[in-house]
């Protein structure tokens, strides 16, 4: 199996607005000589223009969410394929925001995977221990557990990558060490090769918390980070930038 291509992705949550676009086009703009794949996930109300935006560009787009079912009354909810048909080609799923603010399960977000797949869209799946689990000694029995119960096994052969978002380091500021980052990257691969065989040596493994360009480089470049998962530092085109060209 060959290595897998670094993914930059940028997650605006729930900024931005039209005007915004214009960073998106300045991301696009700048990057000459970059082989990473990036992609930048803005809220549902901008996927569209920002597809249009960014067509015969490098950056991909993607969806935050998506919804289990395909169609049907789930007002406010936005369905895989409609993710799909805005432009997106990706899509963030069980991100630490949505499980312990939605009570997202590993069982639904397993469930989501399964309809980005079904709906033609390459799934970015979000694992990650709490400051108390941390504490505890319990990070790698917790990031572990949420990597089996959180990808399906249809995912075997398909395009996915996972992000290991330690949720206390979420817009805090704060960052595991290296050392510490490089011991959970390890055990997500070897529950990956667990669970896909020889496929799991090709799942991009992505660092996403409080990531920006002066620790890029850093984290970046330790054992089995494959990318990142950018939340705040993504909004502004210069920082994201920044952090891409660390790779």
């Amino acid at each position: 199996m060959t290595a897998p291509t670094p993914l930059i992705a940028g997650n605006w949550k729930m900024n931005g607005v039209a005007a915004s676009l214009a960073e998106a086009k300045a991301v696009a703009a700048g990057l000459d000589g970059v082989t990473a794949r990036v992609a930048l996930c803005p809220s549902a109300t901008l996927i569209a223009q920002m597809a249009w935006t960014l067509k015969d560009t490098a950056v991909a787009v993607g969806g935050q969410d998506c919804r289990v079912e395909a169609s049907g009354a789930f007002t406010g909810d936005v369905a895989a394929e409609q993710v799909k048909d805005a432009g997106a080609s990706l899509v963030i799923l069980g991100h630490s925001e949505r499980r312990a603010g939605y009570g997202e399960t590993d069982a639904l977000v397993s469930a989501k995977a399964q309809a980005a797949l079904r709906a033609g869209l390459e799934p970015i799946v979000c694992v990650g221990e709490t400051l108390e689990q941390r504490k505890a000694g319990e990070a790698l029995a917790v990031v572990t557990g949420q990597v089996r119960g959180s990808l399906p096994a249809e995912l075997v052969g398909k395009a996915f990558s996972v992000a290991y978002e330690p949720v206390w380091a979420i817009g805090t500021g704060l960052t595991p060490t290296i050392p510490e980052i490089e011991e959970v990257h390890l055990a997500i691969r070897a529950t990956l090769v667990e669970q896909f065989g020889e496929a799991g040596k090709s799942v991009a493994i992505l660092y996403g918390g409080s990531v920006k360009p002066s620790n890029a480089a850093e984290i970046l470049h330790a054992d089995e980070v494959g990318g990142a998962l950018v939340g705040g530092a993504s909004l502004k085109a210069d920082d994201f930038l920044g952090i891409i060209r660390a790779l």
